[in-house]
C-alpha cells in the first residue's frame, strides 16, 4: 500500500471516530433532564429555655441594720452627798439585774433628817389633838348657855383647829420627803441591763442631776431596717398594715466571735415618718432576751434580717432574662416546637430572680435567650439549659 493510501485510510478512520463521538454526545445531551431551581432551606432559630416549678412560696423580705437597746438612760442622783459604795457590776460592760443597788450615798445626814421629821410629826399630832379637845370644850360650853344656837366658828376655834391640822399634814409631808431622800441614798437598777460607761468612784461627792453612768436594758434589742414601700405589702406591721398587735416573724443573723448566730425576732412597728432623702420606711424588728445565749446580740452589732411574709399558693421564680417588656414571657410548647407570648404577674424581685404569682404552670418552659425577630406561635428549635434535650 502506497503512502498516499495509508494517509487516506487514517483520515477516514479519524473522521469516523469524530462522527461517532459527536453522535453519542448529541444523544446524551438530548436525554439529560434540566436541573430544577431549588430554594435553600432556612434553619429554625434556636432558643435556650428553662423549666419552671410552681408551688407554695413564702415571701421573705431581707434587710440590714445595727442592734440597739430598747432603753438607754443616764444614772443620776436626786440628792447630793458622798459616794460610800459602788457595786462591782458598775464598770464599763458590767451586767446587772433589776433592783440591784449600783451606788450608795452616805445616808447619815438623811437618817438624821428622818428622825427630826418624825419628832416634828409627833409634836404636830399633839398640837392637833389639843386643838380638837379645846374646840370640843368650847362648843360644849356654848351649847350649855345657848341651847338653840350653833356656836360661831371663832368660839369653837375652827381657825386654830384648821391651822393645827395643816401643820400636821405639812410635817407628815416633810417626813415623807425625808424618808424618800433616805431611800434615794441608794441608786438601784430600773431594769436588767448593762453598763455602757461610768465615771464615778467611792469618795466622790455628787450633786442632783450629775451623770454618773450610762445604762442600757438587756431584756430586748431593736434593729431599724429601711425598706421600700412595695416591700411593706408582704408582711404585717402593727398599726400600719394590720390592726393586730402581733407583727410578722423575723430572724436576725450575725457573725459573732467567728460563729454564725441566729436570734428569733418580730416586727413591732414602723417609725413615725418616711426618710425624706431615701423615701424609705424604717421598720423596727425586736429581739427578746438578746443576752440569753452566748455570744449575745450586743448593742451596735451589724446584723442581717429576714422577715417572713405572706405565702403565694402557686408561685415560681424565673431568671430576669426571661421577662420581656410589658411583663411578657416567651413560653415554648414542647410538642409543637413553637414559641408563644404569655402575660404574667410579677410579684417581686429577689436575689434569685423574679417571683411570678400568676401566668405560668408547672413544668412549662420559658425562653431565657434573645431573638432579633420574634412573633407569636413561631416555629423554633430549643435546648433546655437545665439538662433537657431539644
Amino acid at each position: 500500500m502506497s503512502r498516499t493510501q495509508k494517509i487516506l485510510v487514517q483520515a477516514i478512520l479519524a473522521i469516523l471516530i469524530i462522527a461517532i463521538g459527536v453522535t453519542g454526545f448529541s444523544k446524551l445531551k438530548a436525554e439529560k433532564k434540566a436541573i430544577e431551581k431549588q430554594k435553600p432551606e432556612v434553619p429554625l432559630p434556636m432558643v435556650r429555655t428553662v423549666s419552671v416549678n410552681t408551688g407554695p412560696m413564702q415571701i421573705i423580705i431581707t434587710g440590714q441594720g445595727s442592734a440597739k437597746p430598747v432603753q438607754e438612760i443616764q444614772l443620776v442622783p436626786q440628792i447630793n452627798g458622798k459616794i460610800v459604795d459602788v457595786a462591782s457590776s458598775l464598770v464599763n460592760g458590767g451586767m446587772f439585774k433589776k433592783n440591784d443597788i449600783l451606788l450608795s450615798i452616805e445616808p447619815v445626814d438623811y437618817e438624821i433628817a428622818v428622825t427630826l421629821a418624825e419628832a416634828r410629826v409627833k409634836e404636830a399630832e399633839s398640837l392637833f389633838k389639843l386643838a380638837q379637845e379645846e374646840s370640843a370644850a368650847a362648843g360644849e360650853e356654848w351649847r350649855q348657855h345657848n341651847s338653840n344656837e350653833e356656836p360661831p366658828p371663832l368660839v369653837i376655834k375652827e381657825p386654830q383647829l384648821a391651822a393645827a391640822k395643816a401643820m400636821l399634814e405639812a410635817e407628815r409631808s416633810n417626813l415623807k420627803e425625808a424618808r424618800l431622800n433616805l431611800e434615794r441614798t441608794r441608786l438601784t437598777a430600773p431594769f436588767n441591763g448593762r453598763v455602757v460607761s461610768e465615771n464615778v468612784d467611792i469618795g466622790q461627792y455628787v450633786s442632783p442631776g450629775q451623770s454618773l453612768a450610762t445604762l442600757h436594758a438587756t431584756d430586748a434589742a431593736e434593729i431599724v431596717i429601711p425598706l421600700e414601700d412595695a416591700d411593706l405589702f408582704w408582711f404585717d406591721i402593727p398599726n400600719f398594715t394590720t390592726d393586730s398587735p402581733k407583727g410578722a416573724n423575723a430572724e436576725v443573723k450575725a457573725v459573732v466571735a467567728g460563729k454564725k448566730i441566729r436570734w428569733p425576732g418580730r416586727v413591732v412597728r414602723s417609725e413615725g415618718r418616711i426618710n425624706e432623702l431615701t423615701r424609705m420606711h424604717n421598720v423596727v424588728v425586736q429581739v427578746e432576751k438578746p443576752y440569753a445565749s452566748l455570744p449575745p446580740l450586743t448593742a451596735g452589732q451589724f446584723v442581717e434580717i429576714e422577715i417572713y411574709g405572706r405565702t403565694i399558693n402557686h408561685a415560681t421564680v424565673i431568671p430576669r432574662a426571661a421577662i420581656r417588656e410589658g411583663q411578657i414571657v416567651w413560653v415554648v410548647n414542647r410538642k409543637e416546637s413553637r414559641l408563644y407570648f404569655r402575660k404574667v404577674d410579677v410579684a417581686r424581685s429577689t436575689h434569685d430572680g423574679l417571683v411570678i404569682e400568676n401566668g405560668l404552670s408547672d413544668n412549662e418552659m420559658v425562653v431565657i435567650s434573645s431573638l432579633k425577630a420574634v412573633s407569636n406561635s413561631m416555629k423554633i428549635r430549643f435546648v433546655e439549659s437545665n439538662g433537657g434535650k431539644s
